[in-house]
């Protein structure tokens, strides 16, 4: 039995089910930002001063709110942290990275 046959089976709701599972990876993906800044030696206010933003900007990002974070704040968050920010469209096989 599949997990779509369980769906199925019990009429739950696939929007739901989806609105779910994304806000979990929000999570996840929220969770380990925290966990490579702390890894970088930074609490949340020395990230904040050290890119320019207050420390609500830096709690909001590792909460999961990514849609309303600018691509600039969360470039310079990664960079702070030692790290880098790539992008990509997609659209079916078609592939551009955008940096």
């Amino acid at each position: 039995m599949t997990i779509d046959d369980i769906l199925a089976e019990r009429s739950v709701d696939r929007s739901q089910v989806e609105a779910h599972k994304a806000r979990m990876l929000a999570e996840v993906r929220a969770y380990r930002l925290r966990e490579l800044r702390e890894n970088a030696g930074l609490t949340q206010a020395q990230l904040a001063e050290r890119i320019g933003v207050g420390q609500r900007q830096i709690s909001k990002i590792e909460h999961g709110d990514l849609d309303t974070a600018k691509i600039g704040t969360i470039r310079r968050y990664l960079e702070a942290i030692g790290g880098s920010l790539s992008l990509e469209y997609v659209a079916g096989d078609l592939k551009v990275v955008i940096n």
